[in-house]
């Protein structure tokens, strides 16, 4: 199949192209600075052009809350409307898991503006929700930092490997639409904080953590159920030691 990748040179897209083309899938990876701007529209039309699926893993390069639902809501509506033209058989959609139960958050409301535009097209289309990526851990804490030291909340976590997220994604775009949303997660689940230390612990890094149920993440609170799945989910496999032990291995 040819599946074209917007947002393709990031670290999901890049992964996942590296897995479909190692199951003989023509890739292409669309972002601006390929000359493909889902925002703008700007050679959509030349990239889908004999696609079968579009996978959607783009970001916004604004969290300012009416920045990113404009980008979210401009670009789905062009990349939609891009595959309607180009005969495009099934729309992939990264999201993140729990959107809807952070009303607080203007990210999140964002991404869920972007799910109810696929609904709404009538295309096929599969949506993978994620939790968080081990990869952020690091973001969480310097964002969390105030006077040296981090505070986190002690909500349930439930990160997972970037590039398992890209196995999933990989999955569901050679697979026949499901028209539905699925959801994935890492396969320890624990409380944020537990994740903070255990991460800083692992680069050496000496700040406190200290626990504060009143800590936001990224302008959410967080309980046990505001970030995690809470019905069927399809567990990755790498819990936070092995993938810090691949990541130091690969490094080295």
């Amino acid at each position: 199949m040819k599946i074209v990748i917007i947002g393709g040179s990031g670290l999901i897209g890049t992964k996942v192209a590296e897995r479909l083309r190692t199951r003989g899938h023509e890739v292409v990876q669309s972002s601006p600075s390929t000359g493909v701007n889902s925002l703008t529209g700007e050679g959509l039309g030349g990239a889908l052009a004999g696609a079968n699926v579009v996978i959607d893993v783009t970001n916004s390069p604004s969290w300012e809350p009416s920045a990113v639902l404009s980008f979210f809501e401009t670009s789905t509506t062009n990349l939609l409307k891009a595959e309607r033209a180009a005969g495009v058989r099934h729309h992939v959609a990264l999201s993140i898991v729990g959107i809807e139960r952070s009303p607080e958050n203007g990210y999140f409301r964002a991404k869920l503006a972007q799910e109810a535009l696929i609904k709404k097209d009538g295309a096929p289309y599969t949506i993978v929700r994620s939790t968080q990526f081990l990869e952020f851990l690091g973001g969480i804490a310097d964002s969390a930092t105030v006077d040296g030291a981090v505070h986190v909340s002690h909500g349930a976590f439930q990160p997972i490997a970037a590039d398992e997220v890209a196995g999933f994604v990989a999955e569901a775009a050679t697979a026949t639409a499901e028209n539905r949303t699925i959801e994935i997660a890492g396969p320890e689940k624990k409380p944020m904080s537990d994740f903070v230390i255990e991460y800083l612990a692992s680069i050496g890094d000496s700040r406190k953590v200290l626990v504060d149920p009143q800590a936001r993440y990224f302008g959410t609170l967080v309980d046990d159920r505001a970030l995690v799945p809470l019905g069927t989910a399809k567990l990755g496999t790498l819990d936070f030691r092995t993938w810090h032990a691949q990541r130091s291995q690969a490094a080295a």
